[in-house]
């Protein structure tokens, strides 16, 4: 059954990557154009379609083993999105994109494998609930700020870095809803800020820098998650020093692959 898990984790993870990668295929054609332009596109619509059969089969994988198997096959979507892109761009991926992408991949996995897994129902007030997104929105705005005058490379990670709070605030009262004690307007305000990742994470597509933009978001919305449940939900931290230990190595891990991604060709669509 295990073996079963680790198979349909790694196939949600190529159906991720596909669809961000298409995605970030049709963002890339046009920086100008919004949420709504994109929404017309079939392709991009079926991107998205990939992408949520991808969430639905890792949840399928998480009931079928533990999430110390399950949670590393979701890291290699990143591994799958560069090559993919990149042939969607008319060109290989580059030697030095796979190796900042694995380096990003073992930092990632390092990370979700210390994080103790959540035990039994949460609850959230509604003014937990409100602090939760006023904090994400602050922290969205700011970072969307700082990457209007940033180079391209460093642009791609601010507003991917502001897509991941969002989302890991989504998660966070998504956890809550399907898990725990909540008042009924959580379910009204969790697609708002669902949305408002979305667009930002296609601003940070249409910059070109995929592989930037893409692990930075790997990494920003589960940390967020982690964070929220931590401060707002009581959820456990690793403990002791060699859990400590070996997140910072996690995170110096992440942060360089994203580093040398940031200094590769970024992708433009070709006419």
């Amino acid at each position: 059954m295990t073996v079963l898990a680790a198979c349909v984790a790694l196939l949600g993870s190529l159906f991720f990557a596909l669809g961000a990668a298409v995605q970030q295929f049709e963002a890339a054609r046009s920086a100008e154009q919004g949420l709504l332009r994109l929404a017309r596109r079939p392709r991009w619509l079926l991107g998205g379609v990939s992408i949520l059969t991808g969430g639905a089969l890792h949840i399928v994988a998480l009931s079928l083993g533990p999430l110390t198997v399950v949670q590393p096959m979701g890291v290699a979507s990143l591994l799958f999105a560069l090559p993919i892109a990149a042939a969607l761009h008319g060109r290989k991926p580059q030697r030095t994109e796979l190796v900042a992408a694995a380096t990003v991949a073992a930092g990632l996995i390092g990370l979700v494998l210390i994080v103790p897994e959540p035990s039994g129902p949460t609850s959230l007030s509604s003014s937990g609930a409100l602090t939760l997104l006023a904090i994400a929105a602050v922290v969205a705005v700011l970072l969307w700020l700082a990457a209007r005058p940033a180079t391209p490379s460093v642009r791609a990670g601010l507003l991917a870095m502001a897509s991941g709070v969002l989302y890991g605030a989504t998660a966070t009262l998504t956890r809550v809803i399907v898990d725990g004690t909540w008042e009924p307007w959580f379910f009204l305000a969790v697609p708002l800020p669902a949305l408002i990742a979305l667009a930002l994470l296609q601003r940070a597509y249409a910059v070109g820098h995929f592989g930037v933009a893409f692990s930075v978001l790997q990494v920003a919305d589960p940390l967020t998650a982690v964070a929220f449940g931590a401060i707002l939900l009581g959820e456990p931290l690793p403990t002791g020093t060699a859990s400590l230990l070996t997140a910072f190595a996690a995170m110096l891990l992440a942060g360089a692959g994203t580093v040398a991604l940031a200094r590769t060709t970024p992708l433009h669509h070709t006419h």
